[in-house]
């Protein structure tokens, strides 16, 4: 892999900030889809699945207007392995999760993304973070599990349960993130996510059918679902993929540590949800991680 160009990195930030700003309304949204226990929504296979059968609709429709061409024998399993990550498993796990945590609790959860990106990203494309650039990954991750430890006291088992969901999720993520990144260097990166929907199609469509609402939805719920359906899971994969390709896995990954504060921006308006003092800081902190660990250093394994 050769080394990446100052204007390419600049450009690969850029669209990974609108990507990430695209996905940062995921949590709020998915919360507004699935409800809370006291007043249940759509379930979280549905989201999940749904979101996932509408996104791949469309992007059966560009692929045809933009003539595709079918991917490389080699590029299947790297394909297959990407929609596990971000067809299924951060989806569902996320969906599942958000019923039980408030979006501003689940957006600092997120901070951990970065670091598990930067992780596969490195790992696929050999390369090696200095020891300072995994010390403030590391430092933004600890921020992370103490946060959650700190929040889930006193609230029961299942805040407890929802928080290793959406770690999960976060796993899930990196992988997604870091093969369709790779795959985004020699794909456009616009098919990377649009063939991993489709192929992903026979088991995303029965499933959604089979968890298809039985009771009426608020119209609120129906938006929010539109709206994780196209642009969490179809159009934010556009720039992010190509911020991915440009700039590289390890550097752009850690444009998701801004994340967790405008997922927790959104969730006022949109959920009517309070920051308080302990959320604000734990956020601010995450995020100040990234400026740090965005000047050091980035070399290629040997």
């Amino acid at each position: 892999m050769s080394p990446v160009s100052k204007e390419s990195m600049t450009k690969g930030l850029w669209l990974g900030l609108l990507g990430i700003l695209i996905f940062s309304v995921t949590l709020p949204m998915t919360r507004l889809a699935v409800g809370t226990p006291d007043a249940p929504q759509m379930s979280g296979l549905f989201i999940a699945m749904g979101r996932a059968v509408v996104a791949a609709g469309l992007s059966a429709l560009f692929l045809i207007a933009t003539r595709a061409r079918l991917p490389a024998r080699q590029d299947w399993l790297p394909l297959a392995i990407t929609a596990g990550g971000i067809v299924f498993g951060f989806p569902l796990f996320t969906s599942i999760a958000m019923r039980h945590v408030e979006a501003m609790h689940a957006s600092v959860i997120v901070g951990v993304l970065p670091l598990a990106t930067a992780a596969v990203g490195a790992m696929l494309h050999r390369q090696r973070p200095s020891t300072g650039f995994w010390l403030c990954a590391g430092v933004g991750s600890a921020l992370v599990v103490v946060f959650a430890v700190l929040r889930s006291g006193g609230t029961g088992l299942g805040v407890s349960v929802a928080d290793l969901l959406l770690l999960a999720a976060m796993l899930c993520a990196a992988v997604g993130y870091g093969y369709g990144g790779r795959l985004s260097q020699h794909m456009r990166a616009e098919h990377v996510i649009c063939w991993a929907l489709v192929i992903s199609l026979p088991f995303t469509l029965p499933l959604s059918v089979y968890s298809w609402p039985a009771q009426a939805l608020k119209p609120v719920s129906w938006l929010a679902f539109a709206y994780v359906a196209v642009f969490s899971m179809w159009l934010g994969f556009f720039a992010w993929y190509r911020g991915l390709a440009l700039g590289g896995t390890v550097r752009v990954s850690q444009v998701q540590l801004v994340q967790p504060f405008l997922s927790m921006l959104f969730a006022i308006p949109l959920l009517g949800e309070k920051l308080d003092a302990v959320t604000v800081g734990f956020g601010l902190a995450v995020i100040a991680t990234v400026f740090i660990g965005k000047k050091m250093p980035v070399g290629m394994a040997k």
